[in-house]
């Protein structure tokens, strides 16, 4: 190996752990505020009994309503039958919407995977990252990431599409050009490695205002 691959292997590991420790802080997050307000339910149960005894039903509506909001932004919204995969889609889910992006996902994953779990995080992961920049470009209001993974027989799917500010993407040698930094570089390079060494396909499309990443993966 020359010299310049093993520099190569250096980086991208060092990005693949940077990636995975980016996703554990982000997953973490999310169940500390879910512990978080789970402990804090039998306060606001008591809360309400006191507000429900002074017959303040404006108040009680006022503090449902506080809940809700509060309860939207931890609760999971996916549920693929993949722990990993929900881990990552949640957290990403709630980054995205910070963001005020629009996601729509449908995800289903009912059988036990091959592909190991690391190989699934640094997928998703980057498709999502990649996806969330690119549609910062847009106005809060045009702002969209459609998220689809399901089995093709033997295969697991994978769909990620956003819109993008311009109607097409520049395309050079078999990727397309992006002002985005390094890192983003070796995402790609990471999937792309991952795919190859699975034996899955993969295919980058941009057409209309829309990026589209597919993939399928071998799961025999």
């Amino acid at each position: 190996m020359s010299f310049f691959s093993r520099q190569v292997d250096k980086r991208l590991a060092a990005y693949q752990r940077e990636l995975i420790d980016t996703h554990y802080q982000e997953v973490e997050t999310m169940y500390r505020q879910i512990r978080g307000w789970r402990h804090d339910y039998r306060n606001h149960i008591q809360t309400m009994k006191v507000l429900a005894a002074n017959g303040d039903m404006e108040g009680i509506k006022a503090y449902l309503d506080k809940l809700d909001t509060d309860l939207s932004t931890v609760d999971t919204v996916v549920k693929t039958g993949n722990s990993m995969a929900d881990a990552i889609l949640n957290s990403k889910i709630s980054l995205a919407k910070s963001k005020e992006i629009t996601v729509k996902v449908d995800a289903h994953i009912p059988v036990e995977l091959k592909m190991s779990e690391l190989d699934l995080c640094v997928i998703i992961g980057n498709l999502f990252d990649n996806a969330i920049e690119a549609s910062l470009t847009l106005p809060p209001d045009e702002r969209m990431i459609r998220v689809y993974m399901d089995m093709k027989n033997t295969q697991l799917y994978i769909s990620f599409t956003n819109l993008t500010a311009t109607a097409k993407l520049p395309k050079v040698g078999k990727g397309f050009r992006t002002t985005k930094g390094e890192g983003h570089g070796f995402g790609l390079v990471r999937i792309d490695n991952i795919i190859e060494r699975l034996d899955g396909y993969l295919s980058r499309n941009s057409e209309d205002g829309a990026f589209t990443t597919e993939i399928l993966i071998p799961q025999v």
